[in-house]
């Protein structure tokens, strides 16, 4: 799980490893954070928190 937001890390054959990267980086530029946890014999649990009335960066 540590590497989840690494650049091109993938445990697929055919992926890019550039989705969670990309994704956390949309949603840290709009103020929010992501968290993802594991949960054995359930999966995983995602949590994408961004704020409602959100400030753009100077």
């Amino acid at each position: 799980m540590d590497k989840l937001f690494e650049p091109f890390y993938t445990t697929k054959a055919n992926g890019t490893g550039l989705g969670l990267p990309i994704a956390k980086k949309i949603i840290e530029d709009h103020g929010g954070n992501i968290k993802i946890n594991n949960k054995p014999k359930q999966g995983a649990e995602v949590a994408i928190l961004l704020p409602v009335n959100h400030q753009d960066k100077p």
